[in-house]
């Protein structure tokens, strides 16, 4: 059996969609968890940059 043929056999069943919901929420909390590490990245290096400037 092809693999195209697998992919949409198991995108056709319960099991499939139930597969593609969780990659859904994996991509979403991937693209949120990259957000804020790059918001707390950036205000981290700001009060890095301020300590500095302190000392």
């Amino acid at each position: 059996m092809s693999r195209r043929k697998t992919v949409f056999k198991l995108i056709a069943s319960s099991r499939g969609q139930t597969m593609a919901e969780y990659a859904l929420i994996l991509v979403t909390v991937a693209v949120v968890a990259a957000a804020l590490v790059q918001t707390a990245g950036v205000n981290i290096t700001g009060l890095l940059h301020n300590v500095i400037v302190l000392l």
